[in-house]
């Protein structure tokens, strides 16, 4: 058989494709899976630019994200058709997507009335305390039995808020009709849907139970919580479920194809993790660092500073999944921080090469409190620290201290999801990007004590993306029913270090976080010449 023939008789046999948008806080990426086998084909990335134009503020550009999503698709498709493979094959897209973050358009021109406020951004500490203080005894729970989350600078409510109150561009749409309001995912469905041509306004139940805008019991947006935060109803998307067809493409290669999978990153990590039954769970390691574990039809409220959250609802009809959420805000971004500010590395593989060459961080304790501290202690006015330094700490011991700061992060929230829900996990799936740094990972199991066990193929969050777009009733190529799905080829941790060390450590970081703790108050301090 010739080879031309043998490349199109190969071209026939992958069956179904689908795709999946991932667009993450620090890169977009465009990915294509086999809706057989889960394996992945293709994919492209791009990286994000994040700018900090304040103190504590960190803003992308709606347009830059767009733009990042169209290259990525076609350099995929690009890359596809010189593997032989036919882009008609893809029967559906996911879209998968950084939780929160902010941003505002106007829907008759189509653009952005504000960069987009990133769910890091601590710009929103005064409207938060503003918020606590008038809750009966200054209660930051005072909304949890609705939303099951804490009054907190990282959900969009407030951000929203700020907009209003401080962009006369947005005051001035929302007053003349004109706003749309949408995190992420709302936007890149919009805008590939036609935009101002009929673009479709719509988001799903998990990416709005991150608003605080959202009841979690009934499913939608409640009156009562916009009232509290004084935001028109109008602006918002429309919530569905996190499967099922929005719109088509209007626009690329891949026109006319539809959009058919919606779910914030962390719930798309937990449908590509296999994470379907009740007590299974994810850790995430990214930007920041989640641990989501599956709660089944009903929402569990934590006692000890997790939120409650929508794991997915993978149909119209079919019912939601809710899950308990540690969040940890800077764990891969303590990286890009060590590269980017201090220069001690020139790109992150660099890490794990120089945190090695010690192997430990010789009493160095590093807390990255940077965004204040998310879970368990919800404190804003945390900011981080490093202590423990002597004349022999270099920066390999302080590389070492930030992965541990990542392992000590995540086992602070496992500890609350244990206490939590009385039954103890016995090992911890991960991943996400961090997972490639083998020493963060045997880290890990040490300083659990229990194995860390990691999928061979890391884009679990595109990969849940694609199953949500690819089950989507009128799509139906990708059976999530639990015989069909693929075998998991993955790769096991083992603790390695006695757990009285381990103990100790977890101890010795515990104090620094306490050290971390109450910094940035908003009371103004003068410091002599007038200024805060």
């Amino acid at each position: 058989m010739n080879s031309r023939m043998a490349a199109s008789s190969s071209r026939v046999m992958l069956g179904p494709l689908v795709a999946a948008i991932d667009q993450g806080t620090s890169s977009t990426r465009f990915l294509v899976f086999n809706a057989k086998t889960a394996e992945l084909l293709s994919h492209h990335q791009v990286e994000i630019n994040q700018s900090f134009p304040k103190e504590g503020w960190v803003e992308e550009d709606p347009k830059e994200i767009l733009q990042s999503v169209y290259e990525c698709m076609e350099r995929t498709c690009e890359k596809l058709t010189q593997l032989n493979i036919d882009i008609s094959n893809i029967k559906a897209i996911g879209v998968t997507n950084q939780r929160e973050t902010t941003l505002v358009w106007d829907k008759e021109t189509g653009e952005p009335l504000y960069n987009a406020i990133v769910w890091l951004d601590l710009r929103t500490q005064s409207t938060v305390e503003r918020l606590i203080n008038k809750t009966p005894g200054r209660n930051k729970n005072h909304l949890k039995h609705k939303t099951g989350l804490p009054i907190s600078t990282y959900f969009s409510a407030v951000k929203l808020r700020w907009l209003m109150d401080n962009v006369d561009e947005v005051a001035e749409a929302v007053l003349t009709h004109r706003a749309m309001f949408g995190t992420i995912d709302s936007w890149l469905i919009w805008c590939l849907t036609g935009g101002k041509s009929g673009g479709v306004h719509c988001t799903d139940v998990t990416n709005a139970s991150r608003t605080m805008l959202f009841n979690i019991h009934t499913l939608d947006w409640d009156p009562e919580l916009c009232k509290y935060f004084d935001i028109p109803m109008e602006i918002l998307p429309k919530v569905r479920s996190s499967s099922e067809i929005y719109g088509l493409m209007k626009s690329g290669s891949l026109s006319g194809i539809p959009i058919s999978g919606c779910l914030g990153d962390q719930s798309a990590a937990l449908v590509g993790q296999m994470c379907f039954q009740e007590g299974q769970a994810k850790n995430t390691y990214g930007t920041g660092c989640f641990l989501l574990r599956n709660t089944g039809a009903k929402p569990v409220m934590s006692e000890h500073g997790l939120l409650t959250t929508v794991a997915y609802k993978l149909g119209r009809d079919k019912p939601a999944c809710y899950a308990l959420e540690g969040s940890v805000a800077i764990a891969g971004a303590v990286v890009r921080w060590l590269k980017d500010n201090l220069g001690i590395i020139q790109t992150s593989t660099e890490l794990e090469k120089l945190a090695a060459s010690v192997g430990t961080s010789y009493g160095c304790y590093f807390v990255p409190a940077f965004s204040g501290l998310y879970a368990p202690y919800w404190e804003p006015s945390a900011r981080g620290i490093i202590c423990g330094l002597t004349q022999f700490t270099n920066k390999s011991h302080l590389a070492f201290a930030a992965l541990e700061a990542v392992c000590f992060q995540t086992r602070e929230i496992l500890d609350a999801m244990n206490q939590d829900s009385g039954i103890p996990l016995t090992q911890l799936q991960v991943d996400g990007g961090m997972t490639s740094n083998r020493l963060l990972m045997q880290l890990q199991a040490d300083i659990l004590c229990i194995p860390v066990v990691k999928p061979s193929m890391p884009e679990t969050t595109a990969l849940g993306a694609a199953m949500a777009a690819g089950a989507a009733e009128g799509v139906s190529v990708w059976s999530l029913r639990p015989e069909d799905l693929s075998e998991v080829t993955s790769e096991k941790f083992e603790p390695q270090i006695n757990p009285e060390e381990s103990e100790f450590r977890y101890a010795r970081w515990k104090k620094a976080v306490q050290r971390a703790m109450n910094w940035e108050t908003t009371e103004p301090i003068s410091n002599g010449n007038g200024h805060k």
